[in-house]
């Protein structure tokens, strides 16, 4: 068995390991990166890339059918879902080069493609090899949660994991799950040809404002879609191309094909983690602030440190690790400030609080405001009018930001950078946004909030009365 010693061992090589690597030797340490899958994890292979590509090229079939309102003839979309899952392993194989080994070796990662076990509080085995590492950081991810339900195991089911291998488009998907993937793959399979009902255990989007989140799930069931709250899977039975799904209040869902999509779980099982002396939750590895774990040495960070499941979230835990392994400087992961977005049509963002959690934290205090997009020049003349920004503020500083309509997933990046930042909705107001933009939204909303201010107060009026009397 070779012996290895380095500054830093990485376990896992999606977004948050490929970060820690990339830093560490950029920056002068030396980094063994372990990976037995495929190199870029989750995201690159199975979540946000071929997800995305598969909701524009149902994005492109949608609008075919729908040119009408812009001086187009509606056309009937010949679509070739086999063509689109090659759209899809197009776009990751374009994006696979900055992830690969060889890129990782070309910076000076040691690259070894085993799984990671702990024998020690220090010391990893890795095939033939074991590691001893200064620091070990975990990033080892997550993978699709596959609920005990009746009779699942005996049916062929979809994941996240598996869908990318179809190759004809189900002709009736049954989605188990409303959340984000299960909201995002059932409309973008019924663009594309497929029947879809989501059956979802409680309410669908159930993380987000209902405000906003009513609107996507109208223009969903106005596009064909079924969606079954309060419908939680007793059992599944069938066979091949004819399966059915019954829920607890006594529903039975006929379909061909079964998406789960009921969440995630943290890859855990295979680290022997009490070797390491460390400890795990429900959720994943338990972590302090700074994301250290159990055992002063290690870290935990992205998925597998069961907090936000985003690829932006691991990134950003990337840095906070490199910080304090590479420099010893104090570092603390926070959520307050992380957006997330659900890319249906509309979109659906969220940072901050929403309306009820900020009423809850802060009461009487709080001030929401709000602006429609039909009342935005660009979204009017795309037909994009469906749609809303609300903002959620105190002391005149926002604390949340929720949106829903076109491009919400980009406008909701200047919220977060107000919020990581304490910024002001004075400051927002200053900023001048190039006309004709959906980002002029975001200046509106911020106007909508001192409009009552300047328009309805005595004050001013008195104020500008006697400028105009005194000082011709």
């Amino acid at each position: 068995m070779e012996r290895i010693e380095t500054d830093i061992l990485v376990i896992g090589a999606g977004s948050a390991g490929l970060s820690v690597a990339a830093g560490a030797v950029q920056m002068g340490a030396k980094a063994v990166l372990l990976e037995a899958h495929k190199m870029g994890g989750d995201c690159l292979n199975y979540g946000c890339v071929p997800s995305k590509a598969l909701i524009a090229s149902a994005k492109k079939a949608h609008g075919m059918a729908h040119a009408a309102p812009f001086g187009i003839a509606n056309t009937a979309p010949k679509i070739d879902y086999a063509a689109a899952q090659g759209h899809v392993a197009d776009v990751i194989a374009r994006i696979a080069p900055v992830d690969s080994q060889e890129r990782f070796e070309g910076l000076g990662v040691r690259v070894i493609r085993e799984h990671g076990r702990f024998v020690s509080d220090r010391e990893v085995e890795a095939g033939a090899y074991r590691i001893t590492a200064r620091r070990i950081v975990i990033a080892a991810g997550s993978s699709p949660f596959v609920p005990p339900i009746p009779g699942l195991n005996k049916v062929s089911y979809l994941t996240n994991e598996t869908l990318w291998d179809l190759r004809q488009v189900p002709e009736h998907l049954l989605v188990i799950g409303g959340g984000p993937i299960g909201m995002e793959m059932a409309q973008a399979h019924r663009r594309l040809g497929a029947r879809v009902t989501v059956i979802e255990g409680a309410v669908a989007l159930g993380k987000d404002d209902p405000e906003l989140t009513q609107i996507v799930l109208d223009t969903l069931r106005s596009e064909g879609i079924e969606i079954a709250e309060h419908a939680k899977a007793k059992e599944v039975r069938g066979v091949g191309g004819a399966v059915e799904v019954e829920t607890e209040d006594g529903r039975v869902f006929k379909g061909s094909h079964i998406l789960v999509a009921v969440g995630r779980r943290a890859n855990t099982d295979r680290l022997n983690l009490d070797a390491a002396g460390i400890e795990t939750t429900r959720a994943g590895i338990k972590t302090d602030d700074s994301l250290r774990t159990t055992n002063r040495r290690v870290y935990a960070i992205g998925d597998i440190a069961g907090g936000l499941q985003f690829t932006h979230v691991a990134g950003y835990h990337a840095g906070i690790v490199i910080r304090s392994i590479l420099f010893g400087l104090p570092s603390k992961a926070k959520t307050g400030h992380i957006p997330w977005v659900t890319y249906t049509q509309p979109e659906l963002a969220q940072v901050g609080l929403t309306e009820a959690q900020a009423r809850e934290a802060h009461g009487d205090k709080l001030e929401v405001v709000r602006f429609d997009y039909a009342e935005n020049d660009r979204a009017i003349a795309e037909r994009e009018t469906q749609g809303f920004i609300k903002v959620t503020i105190v002391r005149g500083r926002p604390v949340g930001a929720s949106i829903v309509g076109a491009q919400a997933g980009e406008l909701i990046n200047l919220w977060a950078l107000a919020i990581a930042n304490r910024l002001k909705m004075s400051q927002i107001a200053n900023m001048v946004a190039p006309y004709p933009t959906m980002g002029e939204l975001n200046k509106r909303v911020a106007g909508a909030y001192f409009s009552p201010r300047l328009f309805e107060s005595d004050v001013v009026k008195k104020v500008v009365r006697f400028v105009q009397r005194w000082f011709p």
